[in-house]
């Protein structure tokens, strides 16, 4: 975010919080009496209408002022200011603009990492964790927490590349399952039913499905998601990388849309109108607004030049549908693009339409929050025991059992009367939570979870951070000799996979394989190996190895992790979640990121992409003990 922006928001935050108001900022308040007669304020007119009539009040620079996340208030109108930039991947986060955590409400439900919560392929759950961050966002408003009512979330792109860092956020790589997903979680944030079709039009919090669309590359060998081209087929793009989009707008009915960094095709996709405003809004019948990523306009002109000045990118991305900027390109050279006629005002009105429109459907302009449909909605319902009881559902049901040699587990309570626990991830309450996160209600490590279990527990982080290019191996060696059983944490967190760093190897980081298989060598027993990660990590040699029984995948599991993967190594419950992506072998680095294709060319070697295209028989599955392990999407103990 740059200076003029920081100072906007400054600017902002004070004008809405500056009295310590507890109050949510609204429009049309009925104690006003200059409200009463503004047509935009009549409730029983529909929002179309009211929305029309806004925008016929504003001055043109009050209309420009709009354009961007952070828009200020209109005071001679009653309007508040607003945030558009707010984030709810896994629950309410502190990563956006529009929500803070330091009034009443200091913390919130922290559900597993998408990825790992997609492995549960439980429709019904990811609609309830939807639901449970919808009526936590509209608690955060109610008590005067927020500023925006705008979440941009959920991401779901494929998860085309098992380098991708961000690959964590999405449902993973299959183009069925994350429409489902996307639907499920959209109609729990906004409010409405399952079966969907009751909202009628009202919106407890708005759903923002992105990155629209053919996104999933951040920073491979020099090239940016900032400039990167995707080349893409049109096969391609309808068989994959368009449909969990249809699925959000036509069945979730999603309230927003935001368009991708990235060009598709040699065009960027915040200024491709095809894609905006024939196919979302066009075919697939999207009634909402549409925002850039941050900074995505500025960087049609600075980055990508693909438009010859800053005024042209300002009218490429208006005229192809957007209708608000992450950043302040639209407010500092919109004018300009008018003055010099390259621009219609009539195409700042229409964004500005549907700006307003979805402001009002969450209610912002009906006066006294109190009053609205979701006004009841406090504190008192953030954090709840049910709502931390759904996280721990959510974390039990996803984590995937890889691998159980000789029925190493569960352990058994009664039996087990030392336990060691190694590794960088064993009592790492952040690394739990994956990125897009806001402080979690509770936090159990697998650390704490086991020590419920066990009383003799002997704990050693075995690596100095999980890049562990220093090992104690020695250390945790000695100590596994002298315990009945070992459990190891290893795997990775945000510094090896994250937004705006994509992995160069897929292997485990440093020397945590060396940790690993000295440990196995010397334990009692068979030891029981667990990894968090989001991105797959090629352990093959885990497999093979004897002495490891029992491998558990368990992505970020959230706040109550911990408890739910003690839970499934003591047998108190059955692992059965599956793997929403394919776990590829370590050569597969070979394959450029940039490639786009799905489908394999054996005539050039390429080998294709997900469990629909990639045909390597190395990785589908072998035997073990009996038992047969998959590591392709979808696979699990069988």
């Amino acid at each position: 975010m740059g200076f003029l922006q920081s100072i906007s928001l400054v600017i902002l935050l004070f004008l809405l919080h500056g009295t310590e108001s507890t109050l949510p900022p609204f429009a049309c308040d009925s104690s006003n009496p200059s409200t009463k007669s503004f047509t935009f304020c009549e409730t029983s007119l529909p929002i179309l209408k009211r929305a029309r009539d806004l925008v016929s009040r504003l001055t043109l620079d009050e209309k420009i002022s709009q354009l961007v996340n952070a828009a200020p208030p209109i005071p001679r109108l009653g309007i508040p200011g607003y945030e558009w930039w707010s984030e709810a991947l896994h629950g309410v986060a502190s990563v956006g603009r529009g929500v803070h955590f330091n009034g009443t409400i200091r913390a919130a439900t922290s559900f597993p990492q998408v990825i790992l919560t997609a492995a549960s392929f439980d429709v019904h759950l990811w609609y309830r964790v939807g639901q449970v961050i919808g009526i936590e966002a509209r608690a955060m408003y109610n008590a005067g927490q927020a500023i925006g009512m705008t979440f941009w979330s959920p991401n779901i792109n494929i998860f085309r590349d098992p380098r991708w860092g961000r690959g964590q956020e999405t449902p993973g790589e299959d183009p069925s399952v994350t429409g489902k997903y996307a639907m499920a979680y959209v109609r729990g944030v906004q409010g409405d039913s399952f079966e969907g079709g009751k909202l009628k039009g009202h919106l407890m919090a708005s759903a923002c499905c992105k990155h629209f669309t053919a996104y999933d590359l951040d920073l491979w060998r020099g090239v940016s998601r900032f400039v990167f081209d995707a080349r893409v087929t049109l096969q391609d793009l309808a068989d994959t990388y368009q449909p969990p989009f249809q699925s959000c707008i036509e069945h979730g009915r999603a309230s927003g849309i935001m368009c991708a960094y990235n060009r598709v095709n040699g065009i960027p996709s915040c200024a491709d109108y095809d894609l905006l405003s024939k196919t979302a809004r066009g075919q697939w019948g999207f009634h909402g607004y549409i925002t850039s990523d941050c900074d995505a306009v500025s960087i049609i002109h600075d980055d990508q030049r693909y438009a010859k000045s800053p005024e042209d990118a300002v009218v490429d991305v208006l005229k192809a549908g957007m209708d608000v900027n992450c950043g302040l390109y639209l407010q500092e050279h919109t004018k300009k693009a008018i003055e010099l006629k390259k621009l219609p005002e009539s195409e700042i009105d229409r964004a500005l339409h549907n700006l307003f429109s979805v402001r009002m459907r969450l209610g912002l302009f009906n006066g006294n929050p109190v009053e609205l449909p979701f006004g009841k909605i406090g504190p008192d319902h953030v954090c709840t025991k049910k709502h931390q009881a759904l996280a721990l559902e959510a974390a039990r049901n996803g984590i995937v059992l890889l691998k159980n040699s000789a029925r190493l587990l569960p352990l058994s309570k009664k039996r087990t009367s030392s336990l060691a626990v190694i590794g960088p991830n064993a009592h790492s309450p952040q690394t739990l939570l994956g990125n897009y996160a806001g402080p979690p209600c509770t936090s159990v490590t697998p650390l704490q979870g086991l020590q419920s279990y066990v009383k003799n527990i002997i704990y050693h982080p075995g690596c100095n951070v999980v890049h562990c290019s220093s090992a104690a191996i020695d250390k945790a060696v000695k100590i596994a000799k002298g315990v009945d059983y070992v459990v190891l944490v290893m795997g990775l967190d945000q510094s090896e996979e994250s937004e705006g760093h994509d992995r160069e190897r897929l292997e485990l980081p440093g020397k945590q394989q060396e940790l690993i298989t000295s440990v196995a060598r010397a334990a009692k027993k068979q030891v029981v190996l667990v990894l968090l990660s989001g991105g797959p990590v090629d352990i093959s040699w885990a497999k093979h190895d004897g002495n490891i029984g029992s491998i558990l995948w368990a992505g970020y599991p959230g706040e109550a992790g911990g408890t739910a993967l003690a839970e499934i190594i003591f047998g108190d419950h059955n692992p059965g979640g599956r793997l929403p992506v394919t776990w590829y072998p370590r050569d597969f680095v070979k394959v450029p990121m940039t490639d786009m294709r799905m489908r394999p060319v054996p005539s050039s070697g390429y080998p294709g992409r997900t469990y629909r295209f990639y045909k390597a028989e190395s990785i589908i599955s072998h035997t073990d003990g009996g038992i047969q392990v998959s590591f392709r999407a979808g696979g699990g103990t069988v």
